[in-house]
């Protein structure tokens, strides 16, 4: 007798009538609860060395900025200390991370500009955030919430632009878009917290590669679920190999002339003699 065939499993949420996206304050408590450790994975102790730690987190981990920022504070405690160092002295207690001698030079200038504008104290403003050497939106708004709770935004990095996308509570690729959708649909008592849920389920979860839809608390209620993997993520980059060739390609092609270059290649007519 031949064996019974047996069905794949089903997709949880394969029914009829999915909405368009993840309700979000609904999900964001669901999120919450999955992950109820949340918090601002960069350390720090006061103001100065989050602001500090951030500008220091940009093209890299907060892993490796953990790792180099002990010795940089114990050098340089405070605004005042950074301030007057040298930069190339700073260099080689940020050396492990991306950019290091740029980030060195932000982070002196940044402390300067506290210095002499704030007392070196870490305003409380995203106006005068946004004016500090090094500091963006995105890190004056990681500031105002972490340390006051007071931020006129939602923070948009790789895993707050991958989820949103991917829960549907944005269509956009550009994080300022993305945070204009999600600063629209979520409470501003929740701006601070949503960035720190969904990027903490971003990194134990919903991964860029391979998302463990399986095991995740919000599977009924995703649009993507099962399907995350097409979900908000940028398309591959070609080999190196190919774009060079591409590139040689461009530089070596014939430039195109014009039509009346083309046609003729007469000799351009002597002017007549004014008379």
């Amino acid at each position: 007798m031949a064996a019974k065939k047996t069905s794949p499993p089903k997709d949880p949420r394969a029914k009829s009538g999915k909405q368009p996206m993840a309700p979000p304050v609904p999900t964001l408590a669901r999120l919450a609860k999955i992950h109820p450790d949340w918090h601002c994975e960069l350390d720090h102790e006061n103001a100065f060395q989050l602001i500090v730690a951030t500008v220091l987190s940009a093209q890299t981990t907060d892993v490796n900025v953990n790792k180099a920022t002990p010795k940089l504070f114990a050098a340089y405690p405070d605004a005042h200390a950074l301030a007057a160092a040298d930069p190339t002295a700073v260099e080689p207690l940020v050396s492990t991370l991306g950019f290091f001698r740029m980030k060195a030079k932000s982070i002196v200038g940044l402390a300067k500009k506290l210095v002499e504008d704030h007392g070196g104290e870490v305003p409380q403003s995203l106006d005068a955030l946004v004016k500090l050497p090094g500091v963006g939106r995105k890190t004056a708004n990681v500031v105002l919430g972490v340390m006051w709770n007071t931020p006129e935004g939602v923070v948009v990095d790789t895993h707050v632009m991958r989820l949103s996308q991917r829960l549907g509570w944005t269509k956009h690729d550009e994080p300022i878009a993305i945070e204009q959708d999600l600063m629209k649909a979520i409470p501003r008592e929740d701006w601070n917290p949503t960035s720190h849920i969904l990027i903490f389920h971003g990194r134990r979860i919903c991964f860029a590669k391979k998302p463990n839809c399986e095991g995740c608390g919000i599977n009924d209620i995703c649009p993507s679920a099962f399907r995350a993997e097409l979900v908000g993520r940028k398309p591959p980059r070609p080999p190196l190999a190919e774009r060079m060739a591409k590139s040689v390609a461009k530089k070596t092609a014939p430039k195109k002339t014009t039509g009346a270059k083309k046609a003729t290649g007469a000799k351009k007519k002597p002017k007549r003699a004014a008379t």
